[in-house]
């Protein structure tokens, strides 16, 4: 993702590119800038791209994950944590 435009920006400051010797310093640099963040959205929707390509049915969750996420749902239901406030209002 960072070697493109860097190759593009290389590439016009040292006149790799054919044509890029007919421009002006600044014309130059604007269109290296210009190039290398289109690259970098190029790249980026690529990878998006290829990430919802990716099918979703091979990840399958880790079942201690499951169990212990479970458990800790069921172990702080709502009723529970208004008594417990209750007790230690209470207390004090």
């Amino acid at each position: 993702m960072w070697i493109l435009p860097i190759a593009i920006l290389y590439g016009f400051n040292n006149n790799i590119f054919p044509g890029s010797t007919q421009l002006s310093s600044e014309s130059q640099t604007l269109a290296s800038g210009f190039l290398a963040v289109i690259s970098v959205n190029i790249v980026i929707a690529l990878y998006i791209c290829m990430a919802m390509k990716e099918p979703s049915d091979r990840h399958v969750p880790d079942p201690a994950f499951l169990a212990e996420a479970k458990a800790s749902i069921r172990n702080s239901s709502p009723a529970k944590s208004a008594e417990s406030s209750e007790d230690r209002d209470k207390q004090e």
